[in-house]
């Protein structure tokens, strides 16, 4: 099969689902939740405390999302492939002349799609940090380059677990559950407890593997190519996995 071939329908399968998100109020929810958490996270006194410290950059908005995301976006993939599963229509979308990696793909775009659109909503954050001083743009840029980064890989991992089950509360906590352990390995107490345990060679490694330190690079306003790859190759394999788990149930 030729590569165009391979992903026959993903354009068709990437607008029905794009528009899905907007045909329901479950998309508009997920905004709404969304724009108020991080907005109160980041404003909070107790949390990001920003109107208090005046400063010209969104430190405390990225400091949050990671752990916003850690919930939502495994709420958006949870019903990509298992409310399919369980109502039927998966059997009936395989019989379509539309190959399986275009469905996958196209899901996936639309949904990270989805999520961007969500991220790009937050501009007033960005225009009251205009209002505060001169902020440094290439921070705020690379800064959202790794939330939608990072939201691409926490929606890959959700989506592999809506491959694997009709049920989408299981598919929820799946997600929610490996995100969350792939937040905390990142974390300085995690890298030390690895180090004094392990020796540094591994804690090397897991800091390597830590989705943690390469956001963190990106929010610092440092566009490194290594963390951009690491995102895109850390993507891409979730996705191929969920791709040979969606696979196996089409050949059952």
């Amino acid at each position: 099969m030729s590569s165009s071939s391979r992903f026959t329908g993903l354009k068709s399968i990437f607008k029905r689902e794009l528009k899905g998100y907007f045909s329901t109020p479950l998309g508009y929810i997920f905004i709404v939740i969304f724009l108020v958490a991080s907005g109160w996270l980041t404003v909070s006194r107790d949390f990001g405390r920003f109107l208090e410290l005046r400063q010209a950059g969104l430190d405390p908005f990225f400091t949050y999302v990671p752990w916003l995301f850690v919930v939502l976006v495994p709420a958006v993939a949870m019903r990509l492939w298992a409310e399919e599963r369980k109502t039927g229509t998966v059997e009936l979308l395989f019989t379509l002349p539309v190959t399986l990696e275009a469905s996958y793909l196209g899901k996936f775009l639309a949904g990270w799609s989805f999520l961007g659109f969500s991220l790009l909503l937050t501009w007033p954050l960005i225009w009251q940090v205009a209002r505060l001083g001169e902020p440094d743009w290439g921070v705020l840029f690379t800064g959202y380059l790794g939330c939608f980064l990072l939201a691409g890989v926490y929606l890959a991992i959700g989506m592999l677990f809506s491959a694997i089950t009709k049920n989408q509360v299981v598919a929820f906590i799946l997600g929610t559950t490996v995100t969350v352990l792939f937040l905390l390995v990142g974390l300085p107490q995690s890298l030390e407890f690895v180090g004094n345990y392990l020796g540094g060679y591994a804690e090397q490694v897991l800091l390597a593997l830590s989705v943690t330190d390469h956001f963190e690079t990106l929010t610092r306003g440092l566009m490194e190519l290594g963390s951009i790859f690491f995102f895109l190759a850390f993507t891409a394999g979730w996705l191929i996995c969920g791709m040979l788990a969606l696979d196996r149930v089409k050949a059952s």
